[in-house]
């Protein structure tokens, strides 16, 4: 694929990827492995040793050990160079949120510093006000948050009470209103807010010194998981704000938001990479320690079981991520080259774009860490649910990313949405594909011939699952047309079908790929591609019936039926044995080396 023929968000759905045009971790380079290794002795050093005291609210820790961070340059890998950072890719950018990943509330603290608490100044910001905040923030100097949520007002974002009003002289707005659920509340220095100026139907951003007088910062909130991270409400009572720190146009505050999130959802994605790998890690060292019935567990089939699985879902996201990633880096490159393109606004427009792929990496990297913390708990059995262990600290932590950047459902519905309104918009022809397939479902048949080579197998796999979901998407739309929008349950199934063919692809793009530029060592990778499609195929097939019973009755549920039948059929694959090798390498090995 010539890099400016980029893929378009969604495309995946109606257009076939060669292994040649992705990009896979086996590709990173020295100073990217570099990047990933200071950030993990970063950990070592300053996080872990301090884990039980941030547990306990050191706010003061907190900020110090954020502080050192900055003075060491790790909050700096996304900042451009002329506002003190270091100007590193997109992929560069997710394979240290991937690594800070492992650090528990502190990764909560830095991310939202780094992402949500930053970026919006560096990507909307006057060049006056990145000078001001961004090339401190950079450092550390300063320490940012984000002030989106309100009581009342959630997932509906634009729906708060937040207000700002021009003072009579013309300098300032009078902000007023209330905030919750602000990560690092508690010792940041800049805010970004979100609020409606008089009667405005959409909300502003405004940049908010956390020592203006009029905030007032709430005391901590007691919280299930991410304990160590600073979380509380703020509150605004006719704060002087400066015209100067309006963020952005007027009115631009809820694009802002949007764009924001969808910055935050990817991010997310890569750190929970971080996470399972760790909890992986921990679980296969201490099945390799522990004695039952006289035998180590690391020899039972239940737990090689658990432990091939936990690294197949990992194993298979990161795929995903590294994927996208390098998309993200073609468009922002392709964007920065247009005329007068300032350079926050390439970055912000390339990753909002791909606001599909955000949404389901977001969405499946969120369960897959809650299934491997679930999983490390069960292999560490009643050591598991003791506080003396990381993999609690682990289990608790990990709950919150399937509430944090949008809920798991607000985002299972905006990957349906978003890829129909993308193709309806032109981006690619989902609608005329799925029309001719419609007509076409009497011949229908699943394309193998007995014959293919082993990626080619996989690969008409893949295809036959996309032809489901363009099938469910005509019919869904046909059936309902605009009242689509109310049959959540029903862009629930096509959601989740549109992430497992992404997922899919994903990973037997990447085998496929490093098996050409340098081979694998025994069968271990093709091993877990055949046990993830195998279930994949299965898994869209059950998504598919459900929905097409949802939708359609009597002959056309049933030629439906027929159809997601044959496309969702796939040769047997012997799991058992191929999960016993994925665990027997991960137990040789003693740690996630994949």
């Amino acid at each position: 694929m010539d890099k400016k023929d980029y893929l378009k968000s969604g495309e995946f759905l109606a257009r076939e990827t060669e292994a040649a045009d992705i990009f896979v971790p086996e590709e990173f380079d020295e100073e990217q492995q570099m990047i990933a290794q200071t950030c993990k002795d970063f950990l070592e050093t300053e996080v872990y040793p301090h884990l039980d005291k941030l547990d306990q609210g050191d706010r003061e820790l907190m900020k110090e050990i954020l502080k050192k961070s900055g003075e060491l340059g790790l909050m700096g890998i996304s900042i451009p160079e002329e506002y003190g950072g270091f100007g590193q890719s997109f992929v560069t950018q997710m394979l240290a949120a991937e690594t800070i990943g492992a650090g528990f509330s502190f990764s909560v603290a830095f991310m939202a510093h780094c992402g949500i608490g930053t970026l919006p100044i560096m990507y909307y910001g006057s060049e006056e006000q990145r000078q001001k905040y961004v090339t401190r923030l950079a450092t550390g100097e300063l320490l940012g948050a984000y002030c989106l949520t309100e009581p009342g007002a959630g997932s509906d974002a634009n729906s708060g009470k937040s207000s700002a009003s021009l003072s009579e002289d013309g300098k300032h707005y009078l902000l007023n209103g209330q905030k919750m659920w602000i990560t690092n509340a508690g010792f940041c220095d800049t805010q970004v807010v979100f609020a409606k100026i008089d009667k405005d139907r959409i909300m502003s951003a405004f940049i908010v010194d956390s020592d203006m007088p009029g905030v007032v910062i709430g005391p901590d909130e007691h919280k299930m998981g991410i304990k160590g991270s600073s979380t509380a409400q703020i509150y605004y009572n006719d704060v002087k704000v400066p015209v100067e720190n309006m963020l952005g146009e007027r009115g631009e505050g809820f694009r802002i938001a949007l764009s924001i999130l969808h910055m935050g959802r990817m991010k997310l994605g890569a750190n929970v990479i971080g996470a399972a790998k760790m909890a992986i890690t921990d679980s296969v060292k201490y099945a390799n320690e522990r004695k039952q019935f006289c035998v180590l567990i690391a020899t039972f089939g239940a737990i090689q079981h658990k432990l091939a699985e936990m690294v197949i879902r990992t194993f298979a996201h990161e795929s995903a991520i590294y994927r996208v990633s390098k998309d993200i880096d073609i468009l922002m490159e392709k964007l920065k080259q247009k005329e007068a393109c300032d350079e926050g606004r390439a970055a912000i427009e390339a990753i909002s774009h791909y606001a599909v792929e955000d949404a389901i990496l977001k969405v499946y990297g969120s369960e897959i860490l809650d299934y491997v913390v679930d999983e490390a708990v069960q292999i560490h059995g009643g050591m598991g649910y003791s506080a003396e262990m990381n993999v609690e600290r682990g289990y608790r932590d990990s709950r919150i990313n399937r509430i944090f950047e949008g809920t798991n459902e607000i985002n299972r519905l905006l990957i349906t949405d978003t890829a129909m309104k993308r193709a309806k918009k032109g981006d690619f022809d989902l609608f005329g594909a799925a029309e001719e397939l419609y007509a076409g479902l009497d011949g229908l048949t699943n394309g193998l011939v007995g014959d293919e080579g082993y990626y080619q197998e996989k690969k008409v796999y893949v295809k036959n699952m996309k032809k489901l979901a363009m099938l469910l998407i005509h019919a869904a739309s046909n059936t309902f047309g605009r009242k689509l929008v109310k049959e959540q349950e029903i862009q629930n199934n096509i959601a989740d079908i549109i992430t497992e063919i992404y997922i899919a692809e994903s990973l037997a793009l990447r085998v496929e790929k490093t098996e050409e530029m340098k081979g694998q060592e025994g069968p271990v990778y093709k091993d877990i591609l055949d046990v993830y499609v195998y279930d994949a195929v299965n898994k869209v097939r059950k998504l598919g019936m459900d929905c097409i019973y949802s939708l359609a009755g009597g002959e056309e549920a049933e030629k439906l039926a027929g159809a997601c039948q044959t496309l969702c059929s796939a040769r047997g694959v012997n799991v058992k044995e191929a999960r016993r090798r994925i665990a027997a390498k991960l137990i040789d090995d003693n740690t996630y080396k994949f």
